[in-house]
């Protein structure tokens, strides 16, 4: 009932109606995109060629992009060249001055950025667009023949295609922020994700139909991977509060000040941001050795970037933890707290404002991370483990346990606090009833 209410206050407000309309509409002219095969390749030879694809690094990157990549389609790339351009530009910003100049200057140093990122983000698919068209035309990277008419001028005809549609998905993803409701590039990866739930949900059903598995243990790993959700869901929301007095003033016959408000530090700070970085960096090998299909030495390397290898977990763990440092760093910045708490005149009980207010609070943050960092790290990796010992079909462990479900539940729970938070603006009641759930605000 209150769900039902909910969605009519939606419907009673026409700005937050068009924007969510608005969102949809966007949402669906890049799935049909999606569909849109590059011009010279065999439709049906790729989709048989890259079924045997399904559980190494290239079935999860055609995860992100929702099967597009698995269709050789126009919009294969997706928005991950413009994730991998955002993590260059932040890490130029952490070690070089002009880059962190720019990044002071306000409202202009950001344009300026997000410029520099829109160019990184063609350089970046021009890249990834070259060494994709040259797998597709080689015969010997998926065992089949899937351009039957390869040469100089598919590869450039591929290139162009490729990039230009890239280009154009990061142009959705920014307009979907500016005008719909939600982070428009995080939902573009999200609408990736979820389109393949049904497929994979399917398929689990009939492994179990098979007989593959009993439906005990189904119902155990079914109880199991709804913990995992919860999980998230808790470490998506979890804050630690620091309390923070204010000094009273006397203006005239008038009393202000004097309350005590509470700075919200959450446990995991970066979100979604080091899950995606983290998998953008995995990527890039792995784009890499795509330009060398018949080299034994290369793709003995590839294999250790392989989805389901030991290594791979290992190394995609130690890069969310470093990036959830990293990120949370960027994100939230103690000094600026502690100066913006001093010149409003705030202060935290028994803690000096200035120099010690700084380190109080960085020495939370620190310790608040590392939990949230390594839970992280091991959810991600989470569906490696499912797949080899628990007998999951690799897509439906996906939703369940790892990168997906992390940027889901996020992106989910962030768009959902924007419309609430346009209700709550119009003394609507929104979908979060909840002291706890409101508090994320």
């Amino acid at each position: 009932m209150k769900l039902t209410e909910s969605i009519k206050n939606i419907n009673k407000i026409p700005e937050l109606r068009q924007r969510i309309l608005y969102t949809l509409l966007l949402l669906f002219v890049y799935r049909m995109g999606s569909h849109i095969t590059i011009p010279g390749v065999d439709a049906a030879a790729v989709a048989n060629a890259t079924s045997s694809h399904a559980n190494d690094l290239f079935g999860l990157f055609d995860l992100f992009v929702g099967g597009a990549l698995q269709r050789a389609s126009i919009f294969s790339l997706g928005i991950m060249p413009y994730i991998s351009a955002s993590i260059i530009i932040q890490l130029l910003g952490a070690v070089t001055p002009y880059v962190q100049k720019l990044q002071k200057e306000g409202e202009e140093g950001r344009q300026k950025i997000n410029q520099y990122t829109r160019y990184g983000t063609i350089l970046v698919a021009f890249m990834q667009a070259w060494g994709f068209s040259v797998s597709l035309a080689s015969p010997s990277s998926f065992g089949k023949v899937i351009v039957p008419e390869p040469g100089v001028f598919f590869t450039i005809t591929a290139i162009i295609i490729l990039t230009a549609s890239t280009v154009f998905v990061m142009w959705l993803g920014e307009i979907i922020t500016e005008r719909g409701i939600g982070n428009g590039i995080s939902l573009i990866i999200m609408i990736g994700i979820l389109a393949r739930f049904p497929q994979s949900l399917i398929a689990e059903i009939q492994s179990v139909s098979f007989g593959s598995k009993n439906w005990i243990v189904e119902m155990v790993i079914m109880a199991f991977m709804a913990a995992i959700v919860a999980l998230v869901v808790l470490l998506t929301v979890a804050t630690r509060r620091i309390p923070v007095q204010h000094a009273k003033r006397v203006v005239g016959r008038k009393v202000y000040g004097g309350g005590t408000q509470y700075i919200p530090m959450k446990i995991n700070t970066a979100g979604v941001m080091p899950i995606i970085f983290a998998q953008s960096i995995m990527f890039l090998p792995t784009t890499f050795l795509s330009f060398f299909p018949e080299n034994e030495v290369m793709q003995k390397i590839a294999s250790v970037f392989a989805y389901d290898s030991w290594w791979y977990a290992l190394i995609f763990g130690l890069m969310i933890v470093f990036f959830t440092y990293f990120y949370t760093a960027i994100a939230f910045n103690p000094k600026e707290v502690a100066d913006t708490m001093r010149r409003q005149g705030g202060f935290i009980p028994g803690v000096r404002p200035g120099k010690s207010t700084e380190e109080f609070i960085d020495n939370i943050l620190t310790r608040i991370t590392l939990p949230g960092a390594i839970t992280l790290a091991i959810i991600a990796v989470l569906p490696t483990f499912l797949t080899k010992f628990a007998n999951v079909t690799p897509g439906f462990a996906q939703f369940f346990g790892g990168t997906s479900l992390l940027i889901v539940v996020s992106v989910g729970l962030d768009t959902l606090q924007q419309v609430e938070s346009h209700l709550m603006m119009r003394h609507y009641d929104g979908f979060m009833k909840t002291a706890k759930a409101r508090g994320r605000r």
